[in-house]
């Protein structure tokens, strides 16, 4: 039996799932509980403490950027990590420039892969009210395009660059505000439109439905199924997302806007990672707890169905290529036990 203690701080909540025969206490770092990286280590950390592997402390609403740094320096002990920024850490790139490319190539090698999942699909959405004219209308709006400091932000902004040649600040105007101010951001009408992390069906844009019916643009045929697209579709710790399009695909009063009835977006991929210093049984062990409940995991939520978690296909988990990462040496066996052979270019 576990206790479930929610304790609101200033950026984020704190959950604590205890169970008297866990063996360890862990610390993980991830986003809201409402995502499928909060739903999925929220889940891991009821079925951890279940199996008496581990007390899994969880703060939620974290800024994934830090996370991830934190893992790597041995801070936390596991964080959700869209494999963008492991990449960015290697190269001291983007929010990891002042580190420099050494450092931050020291620091992403202590870095393991448990398991994988696609994070969100980024989508361009408005209020019908605000009769927003799509991903032609972007030039002088403005845009509500995540957190201050983080992988959204980028995943955002390029897919404005690649759409238009627009750069925030000369073509558009973008607002950031971290993830607690979200839905707040979305239903004040401070900006015309949002480019922002969906879910099918997604909880963030189904609240801000409640406020009025909005719409949902696909990303432009034209430019999805260019050289350049399909370039930035592959793109570390990135995948090409196209998903029919069905009544209530993004949630209620929630309308899609495609050119032949496919919605098509670019989305995030990652996973759970830990330091390479893990324990090899404790990895082991939380990689099991994943495999044996991902039935329980998918049923969380409507969206967590549809998130690529278990699969181990390169274009669906954004392992190998550019990606530095690899599973933990635990995780492999895990995996193994499960039949499942893993890409051995994926492997340590």
């Amino acid at each position: 039996m576990f206790k479930l203690n929610v304790i609101t701080g200033v950026v984020a909540a704190i959950f604590f799932v205890s169970s008297a025969h866990a063996q360890e206490n862990l610390t993980a770092e991830t986003t809201a509980p409402m995502t499928v990286p909060g739903q999925t280590i929220l889940g891991l950390s009821e079925l951890s403490a279940a199996a008496g592997i581990a007390d899994i402390q969880v703060a939620t609403g974290q800024t994934l950027t830090n996370s991830v740094q934190n893992v790597s320096e041995g801070k936390t002990d596991i964080a959700a990590a869209p494999f963008a920024l492991p990449f960015l850490l290697s190269k001291g790139a983007g929010p990891y420039a002042s580190l420099g490319a050494e450092e931050g190539a020291e620091l992403a090698s202590n870095l393991a892969v448990l398991y994988t999942y696609r994070f969100a699909v980024f989508g361009l959405s408005a209020y019908h009210s605000k009769n927003f004219g799509g991903w032609n209308a972007l030039e002088g709006s403005t845009i509500y395009n995540g957190p201050p400091r983080g992988a959204a932000l980028n995943k955002a902004r390029a897919m404005v660059r690649l759409a238009t040649g627009m750069n925030e600040g000369e073509g558009y105007t973008g607002i950031q505000v971290n993830w607690g101010q979200a839905n707040a951001t979305i239903t004040d009408g401070s900006a015309d439109a949002h480019i922002l992390p969906m879910g099918f069906p997604d909880a963030r844009m189904s609240q801000g439905a409640a406020s009025g019916q909005m719409v949902v643009f696909s990303y432009p045929k034209d430019i999805f199924e260019s050289e350049s697209g399909i370039k930035y579709g592959k793109a570390p710790g990135g995948a090409a997302v196209v998903v029919p399009i069905h009544e209530n695909l993004i949630g209620p009063n929630i309308s899609v806007q495609s050119e032949d009835g496919f919605f098509r977006g670019y989305a995030d991929v990652g996973g759970e990672v830990v330091n390479v210093s893990m324990d090899a049984d404790t990895a082991y062990k939380l990689t099991k707890a994943f495999l044996d409940g991902l039935s329980k995991l998918k049923a969380r939520t409507p969206s967590m169905a549809d998130t690529w978690l278990g699969e181990t296909e390169t274009a669906k988990t954004g392992m190998c290529g550019p990606n530095p990462m690899k599973y933990h040496p635990g995780a492999v066996r895990a995996w193994k036990e499960a039949g499942v052979d893993l890409p051995d270019c994926a492997k340590p």
